[in-house]
């Protein structure tokens, strides 16, 4: 492929999980992940930071979509159900890419490092959940809880969404999710 082809940055992710389901995470380097895109390392460093980011690119963008939604839910929308709508809303960035997906938590998961960048990307997302719930007025306290039960739901939903072999819409499983903490919560 010559670098002139359009999609970069989807050859390069494409790459890495190419090289690190065959090699490994720790034996990959980036200029095997920009031969096997048929790119220049220059070009892999115009789209990420490093080879970690192939994996967690894009958050930045995901946290805005949350912040908005939540931000964006009419006053009489209980808090919790503004942070499941907000979960909701980022189901059709995952629409085409279960594959990926799937291939990216198995790579997260067998490696310590990779694993602790995900649960620093899950704090960052509590975080900014939170400040949008606070910004509507919810309370420290409550705007931390409902923030953290949503960071856990959305974990579980995807981690259930990406095992799926022939999944639905990753936003049933979020629905699925608030429901159920909502029974757990309602019958303690």
């Amino acid at each position: 492929m010559g670098r002139w082809q359009p999609n970069a940055r989807g050859r390069l992710e494409e790459a890495a999980l190419d090289l690190y389901t065959e090699r490994g995470f720790d034996q990959t380097t980036v200029a095997e992940i920009a031969e096997r895109a048929g790119l220049t390392e220059r070009t892999f460093f115009r789209h990420f930071a490093d080879k970690r980011e192939v994996l967690f690119g894009g958050q930045d963008a995901l946290l805005e979509l949350f912040v908005t939604t939540i931000a964006e839910a009419p006053d009489s929308v209980a808090p919790l159900d503004a942070v499941a709508a907000a979960l909701e809303a980022s189901a059709p960035v995952f629409a085409d890419r279960h594959r990926q997906a799937r291939r990216r938590q198995a790579v997260i998961a067998a490696n310590p490092g990779l694993h602790e960048r995900e649960l620093s990307k899950l704090a960052a997302m509590a975080s900014a959940m939170a400040d949008a719930l606070r910004a509507r007025g919810v309370g420290e306290t409550a705007a931390k809880l409902i923030a953290e039960a949503g960071v856990a739901v959305f974990r579980v939903a995807f981690e259930r969404w990406a095992t799926e072999e022939h999944p639905d819409d990753l936003a049933r499983y979020i629905r699925e999710a608030v429901d159920e903490l909502k029974e757990i919560t309602a019958a303690g």
